[in-house]
C-alpha cells in the first residue's frame, strides 16, 4: 500500500514520526515536494477563499499527491494539552479536503487527541488498522517511530552568532522556506542569528503564559511524544 504524505502543516515537527510509523506496517510512504509555486498555485486553485495560506498549501500538497498513492495521511489533531485545543481548522481539515479536492483517495480522518502517551497511542491504533489489522505490528510500529521522533530536532537554535533573535511563528511557517521567503537565511546575511520556540522550555511558556488576561484557549504547545503523561508500560 503507498501512503502519500503531504509537507505542509504539522510534516516538519512530526513528519519523521509518520513517515517511519507507516513503513513499519509494510507500507511504501511518498512526500510531496517542499512547498513551490506549483504547489501554492494548486492549493489556491482548490480550497476556499476564506482558508488561510498555510492550509492553502496543504491543499496543494495533497493535490499533488492525490494520484500517486492509494491513502493520503490527512491529521485531524484535536489537542496535544489537557484542556487546550488546537486550532478549529485542524478539527476540520479532513472535511475541507474531502469537500474541495475531486478524486482523493482515502484518506485519514479519525481524531487524534496526543494530550498524553495513551491518548496518542489509542488514536494511532486507530489510524494504524487502515493499513494493517495486526496489533502487534500497530504497537511496535508506534514505539519505533516514537523513538525516533525523540531524537529528531527540529526549530533552529544558532549558535556561532553574537547576535540572536526570536523568529515567532507556527512551524508550518517558520520552517517553509517558500512560504517565509528564506527569511532565516536573509537574518544570517545579516549577521543576526535565530533561535525558534523548540528551543525555549514548556515550562517557561507556561509560566509567561499565566501573565496573560486570560488562558488561551487555541493552543499549540505541548509535546507527549517528548514529555510523555503516561508511562510506556501503560499502554495494552
Amino acid at each position: 500500500m503507498i501512503i502519500g504524505v503531504p509537507k505542509g502543516l504539522l510534516y516538519y515537527k512530526y513528519g519523521v514520526f509518520v513517515e517511519k510509523f507507516f513503513n513499519e506496517l509494510g507500507c511504501k510512504v511518498v512526500t510531496s515536494p517542499r512547498t513551490n509555486k506549483e504547489i501554492l498555485n494548486l492549493g489556491t486553485s482548490c480550497s476556499v477563499d476564506e482558508a488561510c495560506v498555510p492550509i492553502k498549501v496543504f491543499h496543494g500538497h495533497v493535490a499533488y499527491l492525490k494520484d500517486k498513492c492509494d491513502m493520503i495521511v490527512i491529521p485531524r489533531i484535536m489537542t496535544l494539552s489537557d484542556r487546550e485545543y488546537i486550532c478549529p481548522k485542524f478539527c476540520g481539515l479532513p472535511e475541507m479536503i474531502k469537500n474541495s479536492i475531486q478524486g482523493i483517495p482515502k484518506i485519514t480522518e479519525e481524531p487524534i487527541y496526543a494530550k498524553d502517551m495513551a491518548s496518542l497511542y489509542k488514536s494511532m491504533l486507530k489510524i494504524g488498522h487502515k493499513v494493517n489489522k495486526n496489533r502487534s505490528m500497530i504497537k511496535s510500529a508506534f514505539l519505533k517511530a516514537l523513538d525516533l521522533q525523540r531524537d529528531y530536532k527540529t526549530g533552529f537554535e544558532d549558535v556561532s552568532y553574537e547576535f540572536k533573535l526570536a523568529l515567532l511563528g507556527h512551524p508550518y511557517n517558520v520552517q517553509d522556506e517558500f512560504l517565509n521567503m528564506n527569511i532565516k537565511n536573509k537574518l544570517n546575511k545579516l549577521g543576526f542569528g535565530v533561535v525558534t520556540e523548540e528551543f525555549v522550555p514548556d515550562e517557561e511558556i507556561k509560566k509567561y503564559a499565566k501573565e496573560l488576561l486570560k488562558k488561551p484557549f487555541w493552543t499549540f504547545l505541548g509535546d507527549p511524544m517528548v514529555h510523555p503523561g503516561i508511562l510506556l508500560k501503560t499502554i495494552k
